[in-house]
């Protein structure tokens, strides 16, 4: 049995200080059932917490409200990285961002390799933003330093 991994590697961390594509698994407030969003805003303080920001007036709030057990998966380092824990509201609205933006920080219970036996990532996936390219880069600045400090 694979021992259990507990804390995010100096590598992941790393991966979670910049702008990445991240995958976030709840659990539907009204339904129960799985969902999976995709998200960018995230920020690693350390190897025991990540922190993610969301539209304030999403589902994903409520969602979490209801049941704070979460998945993020992570694209990185050659394989796809599965962080489970618990998230916990930090910030109703991160100070200093244009629009409300609920702040969460996920508390790290297990990391684990997501990849399927014998295979490797040779490309992660990406993406470009379809609006505003400098307003963009000015909102993700805004965003990363409120999290930084939340």
């Amino acid at each position: 049995m694979a021992e259990t991994i507990t804390a995010l590697s100096e590598a992941l961390q790393a991966n979670l200080r910049q702008e990445k594509l991240v995958l976030l698994s709840t659990i539907d407030s009204d339904s129960g059932a799985p969902t999976v969003s995709a998200i960018s805003w995230v920020y690693a303080p350390d190897g025991k917490r990540v922190r993610f920001a969301i539209d304030a007036r999403s589902r994903l709030v409520a969602n979490l409200r209801g049941n704070p057990s979460a998945t993020l998966t992570l694209f990185a380092e050659g394989s796809v990285h599965a962080i489970y824990g618990t998230a916990r509201i930090l910030s109703e609205a991160l100070e200093g961002v244009p629009f409300k933006l609920a702040c969460f920080e996920l508390e790290v219970d297990a990391v684990r390799d997501a990849m399927f036996y014998g295979a490797r990532l040779t490309v992660e996936p990406a993406y470009e933003k379809t609006y505003n390219k400098a307003a963009a880069e000015k909102l993700d600045g805004q965003v990363f330093a409120a999290m930084e400090k939340a």
